[in-house]
């Protein structure tokens, strides 16, 4: 193994002390040229190392020399009297006499000329950050001003998106329904009334004044069905205050009521005081939800602080734009299957950008999640059609009874498709784009296909339990309809067939296949657009490293 002892009989061994800064790394050490040997000594701040030497060859210099030089030969530790003082790495050097002939020997090389080099200027690979030398990637964390790239980026991101904000703007105010009135119910179910249940009793289904003659104790007939007096006293209304008595029959789809459930009351215009004039609907529901709705704007702003506040309002506008924009156009006779493209286009802007701010990382997720809800749209309205789904399904029903007038249960069918996958869609692009962007930042020297390969194995274990997420939420929803049909005993085909269980395969398939297919279009686009940024636009401007 090498040293850097110089072996000397007289002297004994020599060694080399370490400057201020150590002993300097190999590869910068052979780059140095050769000092001449009549400056040996320790890195410091007034002279460059002393050149490593072969092992033995001091020792073989040494013998070579007469006895009598050696003998006369000053201690190396002597520092030369032209030597500056407050060197702290000095080995010491030779003597005079053995000194001139190798400055003799190897004259070409100039150490006063890297003498103040090493410690007033840094190497040249720290300028360029990350290990890489002068032939580096270039986007060291050293330079100042972005790449051009960047902004050629932002230019190209603004000329696509652009036209399609402009488009899905346009769209929003062609399908609303400037003037329309919106189409009432045929089949009215009455005033909304609030009231408390004081006092429940069961017996015979007989209304105020009516008598029942048998030898049953509850008054009931064999084979007749008990029906369930309830005393309700009303909180709201024309008639508060006033308490009624409601007959509800007991049945399995009935819900059962107590004594202090707070219900709501059907009032259908009649006389306040006859109890025909109401009809017992539901519970009262708000307080529980109004709860729930506040613990979780709490886990999201404590979890997510000003985010979490700006996706609380992204939300909120989500349901203004789906409460007066989609809901009145499909009404009013629109398609709705634009009103839901429409309405899906402008939802996805605001959320995105409201939650995660006006960037180039931003408007890769919206690309990737358009170009995903295009799929999703084509795949289902190739596959209602091949499949003859119209739609009519019982709430569909429901709704052109209470409408009057037909309405488009299959583009009702395909917005809802589009609608319900939008969701997880911009769970999908926001991850792959963040994702992307964060191995930028880590590595800056992966090219785009690099960048590409390592998102898509991310892409891959989030895709699987997103599909799993959509196909769990709408089987959740199908639930009933499953039920029914698992205990119709027609077998699993004309299960699987029927017109309830066949739609939501339809929506559930070609919701996935746009999940599946948003990872790699929004990957590739990440990477594309991300290799592109510039390192100083990736970083954390509140890093400890931004000019590292």
């Amino acid at each position: 193994m090498p040293r850097d002892d110089f072996a000397d009989d007289d002297t004994g061994p020599i060694r080399r002390v370490p400057g201020e800064h150590g002993t300097p790394p190999p590869g910068e050490r052979r780059a140095r040229p050769r000092r001449e040997p009549g400056a040996a000594g320790a890195p410091d701040a007034d002279g460059p190392p002393r050149r490593r030497r072969p092992a033995g060859q001091p020792a073989r210099k040494a013998a070579e020399q007469p006895a009598d030089k050696a003998a006369e030969r000053p201690p190396r530790r002597a520092a030369p009297p032209a030597r500056p003082a407050g060197s702290a790495g000095t080995a010491g050097s030779t003597g005079a006499d053995s000194e001139a002939p190798r400055k003799t020997r190897r004259e070409p090389a100039k150490p006063a000329a890297r003498t103040g080099r090493r410690r007033a200027e840094p190497p040249e690979p720290a300028a360029t950050g990350h290990g890489q030398g002068q032939q580096g990637h270039g986007h060291g964390h050293g330079h100042g001003p972005a790449a051009p790239a960047s902004r050629q980026v932002r230019l190209l991101l603004i000329w696509l998106l652009a036209p399609i904000a402009l488009a899905t703007v346009a769209g929003v105010l062609l399908l609303y329904p400037w003037g329309k009135s919106l189409p009432e119910s045929v089949a009215s179910g009455g005033t909304p009334v609030q009231a408390d249940i004081t006092a429940v009793a069961t017996g015979p289904c007989l209304a105020a004044g009516q008598v029942r003659v048998g030898d049953q104790p509850d008054g009931t007939q064999p084979g007749d069905k008990p029906c369930l007096s309830t005393d309700v006293r009303m909180t709201d209304g024309p008639a508060s205050g006033r308490t009624v008595r409601l007959i509800v029959p007991i049945e399995p789809s009935t819900p059962r009521f107590t004594a202090g459930d707070q219900v709501v009351l059907a009032y259908n215009g009649g006389d306040v005081a006859d109890p025909s004039s109401y009809v017992l609907k539901d519970f009262q529901r708000g307080l529980p939800l109004l709860l729930l709705a506040g613990l979780f704007a709490l886990a999201v702003i404590v979890l997510g602080r000003w985010q979490g506040v700006a996706a609380l309002v992204a939300l909120a506008l989500s349901f203004v734009v789906l409460a007066l924009f989609v809901l009145p156009a499909i009404l009013a006779g629109e398609n709705p299957l634009l009103v839901a493209i429409a309405g899906a286009g402008l939802i996805m802007f605001i959320a995105l950008y409201l939650t995660h701010g006006l960037s180039a990382r931003t408007s890769v997720a919206v690309l990737g999640t358009l170009a995903s809800l295009a799929l999703i749209g084509l795949l289902s309205v190739l596959f209602s059609a091949a499949s003859s789904l119209t739609g009519l399904d019982d709430s569909t029903a429901s709704l052109i009874g209470s409408l009057g007038h037909g309405i488009d249960a299959r583009g009702l069918l395909l917005a809802g498709v589009v609608i319900g996958a939008l969701g997880v869609l911009d769970d999908i692009t926001v991850t792959q784009t963040s994702a992307v962007w964060e191995l930028r930042r880590a590595n800056p020297s992966l090219s785009w296909r690099e960048l590409y390969a390592a998102g898509l194995r991310i892409g891959r274990d989030h895709v699987g339990s997103a599909v799993n997420t959509l196909v769990m939420a709408y089987a959740g929803a199908a639930l009933p309809v499953l039920l029914v049909s698992a205990i119709s005993g027609v077998g699993l085909g004309s299960v699987l067939g029927s017109q309830d269980i066949a739609q939501e395969i339809v929506r559930t398939l070609a919701g996935s296949v746009g999940i599946v297919a948003a990872v790699p279009v929004t990957t590739v686009l990440a990477a594309l657009i991300a290799s592109r940024e510039g390192v100083d636009e990736l970083k954390n401007p509140s890093s400890p490293k931004k000019n590292s």
